[in-house]
Parts: C-alpha cells; structure tokens; sequence
C-alpha cells in the first residue's frame, strides 16, 4: 500500500514538472513571437525567484531589483538564444546569478579568503581542535528558539555572505532555492561532482560558524 502511495505521489510531482515545462516551452514560443504579455507571465512566474537568488548573492535591495530589470530585459532580447536544452527556468537562474555576480563584484572586491580557513580543523585522535567549550556543541539538543533567533538568523546570513562566490552559489542555489545537485550544476556550468564537493565545504564552513555562535564560550551564554 505504502509503495503505491509513493509511487502516486512520485508521479503527480513528476506530472506536475511535465506541466510547468510545457507552460515554459509556451511562454519561449510567445516570447518569439514578440509577445509583450508572455513576458509579463513569465515575471509573475520567476520575479520572486530572481529577486530572492539576487538579494542573496548582492545583499542589497537595489540591487537586486536592478538585477530583475535586466535578467527579464536580457530574456526578453535572447530568447531566441534559448536552445531548450536546458529548462527554462535553469537558464533564467544562470541568466540571473551572472547578473548578480556583476553586480556584486562592482560594488565590492571579492574578499581574498580561502574557504579552509573557515572550517575546522581535527586533532590527529579525530577531535576538533580548539577551544573546548565549543567541541560540546550538540545541535541535536540545541534548543529551537535559539536555532531560530533573530541573532542566529544575522549569524547566519553574515556566514553565507563570508564565503567566497563560488561556494556561496552552490549553497543558495541547492538549499536556498532547492535546486537539485544536477540542476545547480547546468546553472553553475561545472560537473555534479564539483557542485557536490563543494556544497559539502560550503556547509561545513558554516556549521563551524553557528557552532562557534551556538557554543556556550559565546558572549551572553550560559
């Protein structure tokens, strides 16, 4: 009973895909046809998507609103340049963060920071080195209120926006906006493996990062 059910739900998502892949193919042939109205539904469907993956990567407002106006402009321009090889809205999302980026970089340099000296370090017995107040971390047990302050949240944010753009990308696009590791990877234009590996730094740099805030070494804690 049970596998049936999965396999139900399995297809009514992926039922639901097919669907918004042909509404997309639609919007691509109006768009070609000079359709000023397809791009108006086309906004409605991504401009939320593409504001949100902006702000992200900009941290700035402005910014990213520019960066709606010129993904949508660009679209609107090159639509014709759309092969269809990938989904339509993977190409939005690489259409955007390119934006995005250059925004960003012409409002401040890119900090020269190595990922590794963001995330831990291990003793030879396999012990996180460092202070020990900040080993005995368990997030298992950290209470919900604490995960979910307004201070965390800002920790959080301020950790996202340390990383360097490469890795910041990979973690917005896979846990932000829930793309898939093959769906980051057509957006990023690197293999599976490399949007893995480092997706998997990425997170750990931040784990490091909210455990040194979450630990009880930390001002105002216990």
């Amino acid at each position: 009973m049970f596998g049936h059910g999965a396999a139900t739900v399995g297809g009514l998502r992926a039922g639901g895909r097919v669907v918004e892949i042909e509404a997309d193919l639609a919007l691509v042939e109006r768009l070609r046809g000079g359709d000023a109205a397809a791009l108006e539904t086309l906004m409605e469907r991504y401009a939320f998507r593409v504001y949100r993956l902006a702000y992200w990567i900009t941290r700035n407002e402005a910014d990213a609103e520019e960066v709606v106006q010129d993904v949508f402009l660009t679209v609107f321009r090159k639509i014709h340049s759309f092969e269809g090889r990938a989904a339509l809205g993977s190409w939005i999302y690489r259409v955007s963060t390119n934006a995005a980026l250059i925004k960003r970089r012409g409002r401040r340099a890119e900090v020269g920071l190595s990922l590794d000296s963001q995330l831990p370090t291990f003793l030879p017995d396999g012990h996180r080195a460092g202070d020990p107040a900040f080993v005995t971390v368990d997030w298992a047990q950290t209470p919900e209120a604490d995960l979910l302050s307004r201070e965390t949240h800002e920790n959080l944010h301020k950790a996202i926006d340390a990383l360097p753009d490469r890795h910041r990308l990979v973690l917005v696009l896979r846990d932000v906006e829930g793309l898939s590791n093959e769906e980051v990877a057509e957006v990023v234009g690197e293999s599976v493996a490399a949007v893995k590996s480092r997706l998997h730094r990425a997170r750990m740099a931040l784990r490091e990062k909210l455990t040194r805030h979450l630990g009880p070494g930390e001002d105002g804690a216990d």
